[in-house]
């Protein structure tokens, strides 16, 4: 029987992650160039090693076993884990990472942040090359060879994803939150929320301000928080309301225009259709809304005890540095364009 510790290869993790994603052995072999019988015999093998069945041998499609369900979901925190540890190798090498992910609040400005993203590849850096030495400029300047992600969440997912390892910053958590040991927070700026809803809603000629027991007989537009294994956050719903449930907060705001429901949106995504009429915004009873927003890194130290602290890259060293402007964080939380997103 092959060993199980032999048995776990980053290429049966990968193999496992394309069988579960194409739903198929025949599909997956596909996608990895190989054919089914043989994607099929590693399988098997895999299971082998580790004693278990990984597969509904009864079903025609590759359904995943209890066991083989957990095997996937740490394979894929192993993966990632290993391409964090050849991000960092590459970081210490060279000062710049070969991929900085960035984790961004679906509040946060997305016409701000492409900005950003376009001021990053526009930076210039000395071309260098490798060896015992140090790292020799050896050429004209170049764009960063770091890679950029920039993922979108909500809610508690932001700070999820620092948390876990799939960011390396976050940008748009809410800072009276209590963070866990080794991450850095900062303050980007106050964000506003004010209650929203068409002209056409039966709140629109609603005495003002508008109490819980008159709210709760209309439907409410929330998004999904997007965390998976934190604890979702949920505002502002009364129990026993009706809601309407989207992925994202541009959605919420288009289902608002269409007289869906009613909710409560950051003031400058929306301020564009309250100027045009599109939108009202009315008084409540409860307390409106005003979270403070922040942006966060990890900041761990060295490993087994040691006070050795690991260098930041300098692409996030970048992004730290533009954080700090004024002008940056106010135009996150303030700049939108045609009253949604940007």
């Amino acid at each position: 029987m092959p060993d199980a510790r032999n048995a776990l290869t980053p290429e049966a993790l990968t193999m496992m992650e394309a069988i579960a994603t194409s739903g198929s052995f025949a599909a997956a072999a596909r996608h990895l160039g190989k054919v089914p019988s043989a994607l099929t015999y590693n399988v098997r093998q895999l299971e082998d090693a580790l004693d278990v069945l990984l597969f509904d041998r009864r079903s025609r499609q590759a359904t995943l076993t209890a066991a083989g369900q957990e095997l996937l979901d740490e394979g894929r925190r192993l993966l990632e884990e290993m391409d964090a540890v050849a991000n960092r190798v590459k970081r210490v090498a060279t000062g710049w990472e070969t991929q900085l992910s960035i984790a961004v609040d679906d509040v946060i400005s997305r016409s701000t942040m492409l900005d950003l993203c376009a001021d990053f590849y526009c930076a210039t850096v000395p071309t260098s090359r490798r060896g015992r030495s140090p790292v020799t400029t050896i050429g004209p300047p170049s764009s960063p060879p770091t890679r950029l992600r920039v993922r979108t969440e909500v809610l508690a997912g932001t700070l999820e994803a620092l948390v876990t390892g799939q960011a390396d910053l976050a940008i748009g958590i809410a800072t009276d939150r209590d963070l866990p040991s080794g991450l850095a927070i900062k303050e980007l700026g106050p964000m506003e929320f004010v209650f929203a809803i068409a002209p056409q809603h039966a709140l629109a000629t609603t005495a003002e301000p508008i109490a819980d027991g008159e709210l709760i007989r209309h439907r409410a537009v929330a998004v999904a928080d997007s965390a998976h294994r934190m604890t979702p956050i949920t505002v502002n719903l009364l129990p026993g309301q009706d809601v309407l449930t989207v992925s994202d907060m541009q959605a919420k705001i288009d289902a608002l225009l269409r007289n869906i429901g009613c909710g409560f949106v950051p003031e400058p995504m929306v301020r564009e259709h309250v100027a045009a009429g599109r939108l009202l915004v009315k008084a409540v009873q409860r307390r409106r809304l005003s979270g403070r927003l922040g942006y966060a890194w990890r900041v761990a130290g060295g490993s087994r005890g040691t006070a050795r602290k690991a260098p930041l890259g300098l692409a996030l060293r970048w992004w730290l540095d533009r954080l700090e402007t004024t002008e940056t964080r106010r135009a996150l939380v303030e700049r939108y364009v045609g009253g949604g997103a940007g």
